[in-house]
């Protein structure tokens, strides 16, 4: 099915993949108040947990706008003759079924990446969720949407999205952007009284961190004081398998990558971000321009959130210029050479119909046209892995057993190295020593489509360096 002329559709109907999941809920409910952006197919094993989830939302019971479940074309018409929403949970389905844009949000890179690439051949646009599927194709599936006339794009809502967005409008403005990057997942928030930091739902004694609220004085006193951060809340996990490979999407669109493979994971406050991310000339933890991080908060209980969000650090390019922004409140180094600017929110799919309509009605994606594999998820075994291992990927993280990831720029990144959820539920078939990483040659199993999509958009890679800031 073959997309139609921008702007020709009053309504932008999407499919939407893992329709069980908490992203899927977020836009399923929002496309409630959007007459202009509605769900047509709602895939997802459960299609009994679907049609639960409709009810939670209020969604009607009967006739139009409600929920059927269908397992065959002829149900698909059935539906979008009554203007009812089809559930399916066979995947393949999708081909058959009339919709402007497949939102996939399955989390799985072998299942995304197949619905993905259907779709874009099918002519229909694609906004991806599930950035494991798009750390591996995404630059492959960008290629083939091109080729088809079709829109890929990550999805606003989400932090790779809203990053790149940033980005972009920075690089627009001409600011001389040396880092970017977005908070991690969930603050640690401190309590003086009790001299405790809690991470979501755990609780640590952190009490050196009384001491520790302002960054020292001096030209390693950032560093200093980040390192004592770390310390006193090494009890606490920080960092994710999911940060790591939001980064990787940002990378493809942007050309910044990590300045070291862990990434640097500072314990920082919101208005130090401009002295943290600071060349290490100036006393920040940056070794060079083009960088792509990740931070933890640190704030008290009465603060507000960084909520997931993200930002851009740049250089100052007129001091009376920033000195003036600085007193308005904005996030200036001490030394006024370096600035922050940032966007303190991820709202999930409450934001994913801006992109929808962008995709469908006016052929822009939510992110760079054209993405370069800059940067190459990876993984290191955290211990002795033995031939037959299966890498299991779990947990709401989806991180693997066994391995760590590490984020790697192209050319630091040895022949053969595997993407890290290529290597996903694939079997070792020779040992692995720890602190290794992990090769296509040590695993088997994988999906061989998968394989060749990363190939081909790894081949892509130019030979030349991007620029520091490239142009949007």
């Amino acid at each position: 099915m073959n997309a139609e002329p921008h702007g020709t559709r009053e309504t932008v109907t999407y499919a939407l993949t893992g329709a069980r999941g908490g992203f899927a809920r977020t836009l399923l409910a929002q496309t409630r108040l959007t007459a202009d952006v509605q769900p047509a197919v709602l895939c997802d094993l459960d299609t009994e947990g679907v049609l639960a989830l409709g009810a939670e939302l209020g969604l009607p019971a009967e006739g139009p706008g409600s929920l059927t479940v269908v397992t065959d074309r002829a149900g698909l018409d059935a539906a979008r003759a009554a203007g009812r929403t089809a559930v399916v949970a066979d995947v393949a389905l999708l081909a058959e079924a009339s919709y402007d844009i497949l939102v996939e949000a399955t989390g799985n890179p072998a299942v995304g990446y197949r619905a993905a690439r259907t779709a874009l051949t099918g002519g229909r646009h694609v906004a991806m969720v599930s950035k494991e599927v798009d750390s591996v194709s995404g630059v492959e599936l960008a290629a083939l949407a091109a080729r088809h006339g079709v829109v890929y794009t990550t999805a606003t809502g989400d932090q790779p999205a809203n990053l790149i967005q940033l980005f972009t409008w920075a690089s627009g403005l001409g600011l001389d952007i040396v880092a970017i990057g977005k908070s991690s997942e969930y603050d640690l928030v401190y309590d003086p009284e009790t001299g405790t930091v809690t991470q979501l739902d755990q609780t640590v004694h952190a009490p050196a961190l009384g001491g520790l609220l302002k960054l020292a004085d001096g030209p390693d006193g950032v560093r200093t004081t980040l390192a004592a951060r770390a310390e006193a809340v090494t009890a606490l996990k920080r960092s994710a398998a999911a940060d790591y490979c939001e980064m990787a999407v940002v990378a493809t669109s942007t050309g910044f990558t990590p300045d070291v493979e862990a990434m640097h994971y500072p314990v920082a406050r919101t208005a130090e971000l401009a002295d943290v991310y600071a060349l290490r000339e100036h006393g920040g933890v940056v070794t060079r321009p083009g960088v792509v991080d990740v931070f933890s908060v640190l704030r008290l209980p009465e603060e507000a959130s960084f909520a997931g969000g993200v930002f851009v650090v740049v250089r100052t390019h007129d001091s009376i210029t920033w000195e003036t922004l600085r007193q308005k409140g904005h996030v200036v180094s001490r030394d006024g050479r370096y600035a922050c600017l940032y966007l303190p929110y991820h709202l999930m799919g409450v934001e994913t119909p801006t992109t929808l309509r962008d995709a469908v009605l006016r052929g822009i994606p939510a992110g760079s046209p054209t993405p370069t594999q800059h940067a190459v998820l990876a993984g290191r075994a955290t211990q002795d892995l033995t031939a037959g291992t299966v890498l299991t990927m779990g947990g709401h993280h989806h991180e693997v057993t066994g391995v760590a990831p590490v984020l790697l720029p192209v050319a630091d990144a040895p022949t053969g190295t595997a993407p890290l959820y290529l290597a996903a539920h694939a079997t070792l078939v020779r040992d692995v020593a720890a602190g290794a990483l992990l090769t296509l040659d040590d695993v088997s199993g994988y999906d061989p489509d998968l394989l060749a999509a990363w190939t081909a958009g790894r081949a892509a890679y130019p030979a030349t360096p991007v620029p520091t800031t490239p142009t949007p």
